[in-house]
C-alpha cells in the first residue's frame, strides 16, 4: 500500500476565526502545518503518494505546497467547488485511485497509532475496508465481532455498538462501486453495504495511543503545550516570551510580554503588547492586553 486520501475539504467552523484564513489541516502546529504531520506518521508506514481534497480557501494548499510535493511524496488536490462529503470525495479520486488500496486518514488528527500494523491486517484479509478501531471512547457505534464489524449504529443486525471508530481506514478499490458519481454522500452507507456482505474489518488499536484532536480552540491550545514551546530560528524576538510557539518570521518588539501562547508565522507583536493564553493568527500587528485571545 502506497496511496493515501488525505480529508481535508472540511470548513474548521469550530476553530474560526483562526480558519478564516487557512483551511484546518494548514494551521500551524509545532510551528509547521498540521497536515505535514500526519503525512510524516504515513510515509513512516511506506506511504509515498498522497491525494488530498480541498473546499475552504483552496489556494491556500498552493502556497503551502507550491511544487506538489512534500518530502519527495507525491501530492494530488481535488478541489470540490460542493463539498461531496466522506464517500463522494472517494468516489471523486477513483481515478487516482485506480485499481490500488488506499489508506483514508483524516487530515486533522495528530496519533501514533500503528498504521503498519493496520495496513498488514487489512492487506491480509479478503475485507474491501478495514477500520482501527478502540474498545473505549465516547461513540461506541460499531459492534464487533473478533476482526469483522457487524453493524454500525445497530442499522444492519441491531446490534448494540461495542466500538469506536478513530476515522483512519483502508480501502480495496471495489469500494468506488458501491457510491454514487458525483453524489454528495456519506461513506458510511458503503460500510452498511459491505457489513451485509460480511467485508467489513476491524484492526484492534491496543493500549492508549496518543490521540490529539485539534477540532476546537481548547483542544488545539491543549495539544499544542503537551509539547514543548519553540521559538522559530527565523523569528525576531525582542521582548519577552515564555512558554510560548513561535512562528517563522514572527516578531516580538522590545517591550512587549507574550506568555502561554502561539504566534503563527509571520505575525507582528507591538511593544505595548501584553498576552496571556492567546492565539495570533492575523497579518495585523497585535498591540494591547489580550486575555484568552484570537487575534
Amino acid at each position: 500500500m502506497r496511496k493515501a486520501f488525505l480529508l481535508g475539504a472540511g470548513l474548521g467552523t469550530r476553530l474560526q476565526p483562526m480558519t478564516h484564513t487557512l483551511p484546518k489541516p494548514l494551521i500551524p502546529f509545532a510551528n509547521r502545518p498540521l497536515i505535514t504531520h500526519v503525512m510524516d506518521h504515513c510515509m513512516a508506514a511506506g506511504i509515498t503518494d498522497f491525494a488530498i481534497n480541498t473546499h475552504h480557501l483552496p489556494e491556500a494548499w498552493g502556497e503551502a505546497f507550491p511544487e506538489e510535493t512534500y518530502r519527495g511524496a507525491k501530492l494530488s488536490f481535488f478541489h470540490e467547488p460542493e463539498l461531496l462529503e466522506t464517500g463522494g470525495g472517494i468516489k471523486n479520486i477513483s481515478e487516482w485511485i485506480g485499481s490500488d488500496p488506499v489508506l483514508v486518514y483524516n487530515g486533522d488528527i495528530i496519533t501514533d497509532l500503528p498504521l503498519d500494523r493496520l495496513i498488514t491486517g487489512h492487506m491480509g484479509s479478503n475485507n474491501v475496508t478495514t477500520l482501527a478501531v478502540q474498545d473505549h471512547g465516547p461513540a461506541p457505534h460499531l459492534a464487533v465481532d473478533g476482526h469483522q464489524v457487524t453493524d454500525l449504529r445497530g442499522r444492519v443486525h441491531g446490534h448494540a455498538g461495542t466500538h469506536q471508530f478513530t476515522g483512519i481506514y483502508c480501502i480495496d478499490a471495489e469500494i468506488l462501486e458501491l457510491i454514487p458519481a458525483q453524489t454528495q454522500i456519506s461513506v458510511i452507507e458503503a460500510f452498511l453495504e459491505l457489513i451485509r456482505r460480511d467485508q467489513l474489518g476491524a484492526y484492534h488499536v491496543k493500549g492508549t495511543p496518543q490521540w490529539l484532536d485539534l477540532g476546537t480552540r481548547d483542544s488545539y491550545l491543549e495539544a499544542s503545550f503537551s509539547l514543548s514551546p519553540e521559538v522559530h530560528a527565523s523569528a525576531q524576538i525582542a521582548g519577552e516570551v515564555d512558554d510560548s510557539w513561535v512562528g517563522a518570521e514572527a516578531v516580538v518588539e522590545a517591550g512587549a510580554v507574550v506568555k502561554h501562547s502561539i504566534l503563527w508565522p509571520g505575525t507582528k507583536v507591538l511593544k505595548d503588547a501584553r498576552l496571556t493564553n492567546c492565539i495570533i493568527h492575523s497579518t495585523s500587528p497585535v498591540s494591547g492586553i489580550h486575555l484568552n485571545a484570537d487575534l
